[in-house]
């Protein structure tokens, strides 16, 4: 197994957070200021990190870190076989429903095969096990409980964001997915990639 080394979790965290200052990463990663710079330095030379002067209200200008195009591209994009061209092609050809069919067999396909991943669990372990799928594909998601029956999963990456932003039936038939595998009383998309969010997040409850 590859050693995480301090690069590549400050890579992750601005991945997570979306922009982070100097003071902030050595909180998270328990290391100096000299040694955060020393790393941040040598990642914007390799065009993987940008650095942004945000105006303070006194003092100094505060300086803050976010993943650049190249550093983006470091994590998952699979488009498991689709192109946005592709799909652009359908729908000329075949019309919008189209679309909405080739969107829907994917989610029962898939809804099947989580469903076999789920059997025999609980609602948490449910939860549990739909990260580690997701995580599988690249989604960087994570699980938080809100209450004793609401949950929120985040997902930091999406593999199919070009997609996604082109046809929002991506958004809509992975919210139906994770309906039909959690068997939650309520899911919620509280937060989309495709309308300006940093993140893709859902609340989930249960009775």
């Amino acid at each position: 197994m590859a050693t995480i080394t301090t690069k590549d979790k400050i890579l992750e965290l601005l991945k997570k957070e979306v922009t982070l200052t100097v003071g902030a990463l050595t909180t998270h990663l328990e290391i100096t200021h000299m040694a955060v710079r020393k790393h941040l330095n040598s990642l914007e030379k390799d065009g993987l990190i940008k650095s942004v002067e945000v105006k303070q209200a006194m003092g100094r200008p505060l300086l803050t870190y976010s993943l650049s195009d190249k550093g983006e591209r470091l994590f998952p994009n699979n488009y498991e076989g689709l192109s946005v061209e592709f799909l652009q092609d359908i729908k000329d050809l075949h019309g919008e429903a189209s679309i909405h069919h080739l969107f829907k067999r994917r989610e029962t396909r898939q809804s099947e095969n989580y469903l076999v991943r789920m059997a025999n669990k609980s609602p948490v372990e449910r939860l549990h096990e739909i990260i580690n799928i997701q995580n599988e594909k690249g989604y960087m998601a994570e699980l938080k409980q809100l209450d004793e029956r609401t949950f929120e999963i985040t997902e930091y990456n999406c593999p199919i964001l070009a997609i996604a932003n082109e046809f929002k039936v991506a958004c809509r038939s992975e919210t139906s997915m994770l309906k039909r595998v959690l068997t939650a009383d309520q899911i919620d998309r509280t937060c989309c990639r495709t309308e300006g969010h940093a993140h893709c997040k859902f609340v989930i409850q249960f009775k």
